[in-house]
């Protein structure tokens, strides 16, 4: 980790636990959600006071820890309501209201060839940095083309999460580079700034069938969830579930390609390459924006 990465750190955590906090309160509000828990057992099971859990919740996530918690539980509730739909192959609504598709906002794509996949990057420079979000610390990783990756990772694990994302296209050429990749990071967490308009410009590298994949996630509005089977009829491949869950896993652009809006036949979460917990936390955060 070099200087500039070392000072970022500094900032995301100032006092070298506020993401810590902010992390294990959204862990049990997500486990203990049926018990709701009061501001006062929060605050008491994250060692901080309810005003400055109150705080700090509330400049990290956009929302109050009890705007949170009922994000939580309307999700939780609505899917129960729709277990009764068959295997929901049907997306389930979780808000009425609010800015709708987020693609249809700000979301433009663009898809490299399978050939250019098949270079494994060649030829490519990839920018990078580390930025603070609602969901801990983010590496977005750009290209002249527009935004090509976006990863999660808890402070402290940056190199981890730059093994995992360089490491799918191993022959590009990786500059850190905080300016060119601060815009992107200000535009994917701010609701107040996916306009039609100006569209978020994003560039897919991947396989055939990953992009197939990915451009169906797309589709998926917020504050809903689809079953991998019926993404699989959607891209015309109804026996390729498994196969489309590979692709959902390999997702490089977490969040803006909503990968976390895919769920398994029964409505449970299965896996998130980024940890449930971050799942969890970016479908209640939705929801609250729906709610909101």
């Amino acid at each position: 980790m070099n200087a500039q990465t070392a000072i970022l750190q500094q900032d995301i955590t100032p006092d070298g636990g506020d993401y810590e906090v902010v992390r294990r309160c959204i862990e049990k509000i997500s486990l203990d959600y049926r018990d709701q828990p009061s501001l006062e057992v929060l605050a008491e099971a994250v060692g901080d006071t309810p005003t400055g859990l109150q705080k700090l919740f509330t400049r990290w996530a956009g929302l109050s820890p009890k705007a949170f918690l009922q994000a939580v539980t309307l999700d939780h509730a609505r899917r129960l309501l729709d277990q009764g739909a068959p295997l929901l192959d049907a997306a389930y609504e979780v808000g009425m209201s609010g800015p709708g598709r987020l693609h249809d906002l700000f979301v433009t794509h663009e898809a490299m060839s399978p050939g250019n996949y098949k270079t494994r990057g060649a030829g490519l420079t990839m920018r990078y940095g580390y930025h603070i979000s609602p969901f801990g610390v983010a590496l977005v990783m750009v290209t002249e083309r527009g935004l090509a990756g976006l990863a999660f990772c808890d402070p402290g694990r940056e190199r981890e999460a730059f093994a995992d994302m360089s490491a799918r296209w191993p022959n590009a050429t990786y500059v850190e580079d905080m300016a060119a990749t601060a815009p992107y990071a200000g535009r994917v967490f701010d609701p107040a700034k996916w306009r039609t308009e100006e569209p978020l410009r994003v560039v897919m590298i991947g396989t055939d069938f990953q992009l197939r994949v990915w451009q169906a996630l797309l589709r998926i509005p917020m504050g809903r969830a689809i079953s991998y089977s019926s993404i699989a009829r959607e891209i015309g491949a109804p026996k390729a579930s498994r196969a489309v869950g590979a692709a959902i896993g390999a997702n490089p652009m977490s969040f803006v390609v909503p990968c976390h809006r895919a769920v398994g036949k029964s409505g449970a979460l299965t896996g998130y390459h980024w940890g449930l917990t971050r799942k969890r936390a970016i479908l209640g955060w939705e929801a609250g924006q729906l709610a909101g």
